[in-house]
């Protein structure tokens, strides 16, 4: 199985999953994954909600740093992000369906950089995130080498 790299990013999402209690608790899914790419949804709950009755701009970046996260560990090397950027284009409202689509744009050596892009359920971009990688010592799955 680890010698097939979409079965290998498929464990290593699954169990990164399974150990990322903060993504659960906001209701984030993982709703696909391969090597390098990885999309997350959530639904915007009213508890998310600032002052202007939109979504709070930490979720949005929540969610796009936990779909940043899962494509840069898709090789199943430990990896941790560097740094990154957000630009936020639109609201999120309640009720609204935000989506995450994180894709590698560079991978050379320990650093990645990645590209993730934040919309709602109508396509709408809601934000922009830019994410650096960097690859740390260990696996995410243990394939049993």
């Amino acid at each position: 199985m680890h010698s097939d790299p979409q079965a290998l990013a498929e464990l290593a999402g699954q169990t990164m999953y399974e150990r990322d209690p903060a993504s659960q608790a906001l209701g984030m899914t993982l709703d696909a994954i391969r090597p390098g790419y990885a999309r997350m949804s959530m639904r915007v709950r009213a508890d998310m909600l600032n002052g202007h009755a939109t979504c709070h701009g930490g979720y949005i970046f929540m969610l796009a740093d936990s779909a940043f996260a899962f494509a840069c560990n898709s090789h199943n090397f430990n990896t941790v992000g560097a740094g990154c950027t957000i630009d936020y284009l639109a609201p999120g409202f309640e009720g609204d369906l935000l989506v995450a689509e994180a894709v590698e744009q560079a991978l050379q050596g320990k650093t990645g950089v990645y590209d993730i892009k934040v919309s709602n359920q109508d396509g709408r971009m809601v934000a922009l995130f830019r994410g650096k990688s960097h690859r740390v010592s260990g696996t995410v799955a243990d394939v049993g080498e």
